[in-house]
C-alpha cells in the first residue's frame, strides 16, 4: 500500500481497529503461516490516510483465522514519539 504514497520514506502505517476476527483452528510452533489480504477502502484527504482490509491466514490450504482490520498512515516520527515524550510520561 505503501506504493501509492509519494513521501512513503517518512511514513508508517498503524492499526486503527479489528473486525470479525475469528480464530478457527491453532496454530503450532513450526507452521507455516500463509497471509492473503485485500484493500477493501482507502481514502485520502490531506493530511490523512486510511485503508481497510480484509485478510486470511493459512496453514496448508486450512483457513486458520481471518479478520477485516483498519489503518492509518502516520508520519514516522509521530508513530515512534519523541525523548521529550518519554521522559514526560515517567515524571522525567
Amino acid at each position: 500500500m505503501l506504493t501509492e504514497v509519494e513521501d512513503r520514506s517518512d511514513k508508517i502505517m498503524v492499526f486503527t481497529g479489528i473486525d470479525r476476527a475469528r480464530f478457527r483452528k491453532p496454530v503450532s510452533p513450526g507452521d507455516q503461516l500463509r497471509l492473503e489480504v485485500a484493500v477493501t477502502g482507502w481514502r485520502s484527504v490531506p493530511g490523512m490516510t486510511a485503508a481497510k482490509m480484509q485478510g486470511y491466514a493459512y496453514v496448508g490450504e486450512k483457513r486458520v483465522a481471518e479478520a477485516s482490520v483498519s489503518c492509518q498512515l502516520i508520519d514516522s516520527a509521530r508513530g515512534r514519539g519523541s525523548s521529550d515524550d518519554e521522559n514526560n510520561a515517567d515524571g522525567g
